[in-house]
């Protein structure tokens, strides 16, 4: 387990129960400093792509020295907008797997995020998301902001199939859609 995320967060075992195969192309949005990037990039190896996608530039400075110091190759940071239909600046039907791990609170337009998220995953690819179920001694979101498993549900089930849920870690759940578009 990473110790940055404690009980919160377990991305090497999550990232196991999304199934991300060698050689997939994995878009993180929202990628922030980059563990559930760092991740996916070990687990799809050097065939496989990963591409990093957050607005703020510095964090993404940090992911990308972070992926080098890793000898990581295959990762691409890309500064962009993930609330903007073509914001993300990733191609369309170009993922096999979108990753939006700790994000929808953040997120002030989500129906634009997830169109965004539909744009960029291939026919049948899948959306992976994990987010907070509560806040715990001031880490994660204010109460108010949380976005809970039946909203993040019922966001992407317009245009994806509940494949599993997933216990994300003491204080998130995990979902995997598959795309129906």
């Amino acid at each position: 387990m990473n110790p940055n995320f404690g009980n919160f967060s377990h991305p090497t075992q999550n990232i196991k129960t999304m199934t991300i195969g060698e050689g997939s192309v994995v878009v993180d949005l929202g990628s922030g400093s980059g563990f559930y990037t760092l991740e996916a990039a070990r687990t799809v190896g050097p065939e496989g792509r990963v591409y990093a996608v957050d607005i703020q530039k510095n964090l993404l400075d940090r992911l990308k020295q972070t992926a080098d110091a890793e000898h990581l190759s295959n990762v691409d940071i890309l500064w962009g907008d993930v609330e903007k239909i073509g914001g993300s600046k990733v191609g369309t039907d170009k993922a096999d797997v979108v990753l939006v791990c700790n994000i929808l609170f953040q997120i002030t337009n989500k129906e634009d995020f997830v169109t965004e998220a539909l744009r960029i995953v291939k026919p049948n690819g899948r959306i992976c998301v994990i987010d907070w179920t509560d806040s715990h001694f001031g880490l994660g979101p204010d109460e108010e902001m949380i976005v809970g498993v039946d909203t993040a549900r019922a966001l992407f089930e317009k245009n994806c199939t509940l494949e599993k849920e997933f216990d994300a870690g003491d204080h998130h759940y995990g979902l995997v859609f598959r795309n129906n578009t």
